[in-house]
């Protein structure tokens, strides 16, 4: 293991990934828990979620930075769907929506089998147009990231939702599902545990499924454990790597599941994403900030 300053570099395969002279910026500062980092390329910008002030930001390069949505009803993860539009978890509404082209938002989903959902913490989409999300407890546990409650729904499941509207579990094995990505080829899906309980003899995991006919999951199994920090967000790229948040870093794990190295963050890190004019860009959610550097590598799905 090598340390580098701004990177650990475990296995040797992590320094074909980095840029020896790329530079962590900071984008922006503010924020209370920034969270849910989605690039719209069309657009040349980056939206986030600042969940407990219950809004979301927009940064456009070489302009700045401003309050895209005053009033988020406290979403978390975001993502966009083929068409370009703009997907979120809400712990506030308990839901999942979709911006429209005009700007009106429709509710996707909030609930299941007659019960309201828990807190819908992020999500991604499959190129079939099946929305697949983690509901979690997190924005129910208090006042400061959504509203109180006792949760309705009894497995922290991972949903699918159908184009056709139905919503089903495809599995509830989880103490808190949260980030989650499809390998490059949507044949594996990678699911991050975040139970944030203080026994060290529970696992940090990142668990790899099976994706059958893009509908199912089979054979879940253990990708990676961190050695440190709780996973929370993730993505791959085009490599098949996974990039995962876990405590003061960014990870990056080869499709084997062998660590090769990390990009050490001054703050903990939540969330990130690809993107970019060439999709090479990091965009990196930590608590109070948003960061960006440019790596040797792109991200797998970025409408």
């Amino acid at each position: 293991m090598t340390e580098q300053g701004l990177y650990t570099v475990v296995d040797t395969r992590f320094s074909g990934l980095i840029l020896g002279n790329a530079k962590l910026e900071t984008i922006y500062t503010g924020c209370r828990w920034a969270e849910g980092p989605v690039w719209f390329k069309d657009g040349n910008y980056l939206l986030w979620s600042d969940i407990p002030n219950h809004r979301m930001l927009r940064y456009i390069p070489d302009v700045g930075t401003h309050v895209f949505r005053a009033d988020s009803h406290y979403s978390n993860g975001n993502t966009r769907d083929r068409s370009g539009r703009l997907l979120s978890c809400h712990h506030g509404t308990r839901s999942v929506t979709r911006t429209e082209h005009d700007g009106t938002i429709t509710t996707l989903a909030d609930s299941f089998e007659g019960k309201r959902l828990n807190s819908p913490n992020d999500l991604v989409v499959h190129s079939n147009g099946s929305v697949w999300f983690t509901d979690p407890t997190y924005g129910i546990l208090s006042d400061y990231e959504g509203f109180m409650a006792t949760p309705e729904q009894a497995k922290h499941n991972v949903f699918r939702l159908d184009p056709s509207g139905e919503l089903q579990s495809v599995s509830g094995d989880f103490a808190q599902p949260n980030g989650l990505a499809f390998s490059p080829d949507e044949k594996l899906l990678y699911v991050a545990d975040s139970d944030s309980s203080h026994d060290e003899n529970v696992p940090r995991r990142i668990t790899i499924f099976d994706v059958i006919d893009g509908r199912l999951l089979a054979n879940g199994r253990k990708f990676c454990d961190l050695k440190f920090g709780i996973p929370d967000g993730l993505r791959t790229d085009t490599f098949g790597n996974v990039w995962t948040s876990g405590g003061n870093a960014v990870h990056c794990y080869a499709p084997d599941g062998t660590l090769l190295g990390r990009i050490n963050i001054p703050e903990t890190v939540s969330n990130l994403t690809f993107g970019g004019p060439r999709g090479n860009q990091l965009f990196i959610t930590a608590t109070t900030s948003v960061y960006a550097i440019f790596v040797n590598a792109k991200g797998a799905q970025v409408p």
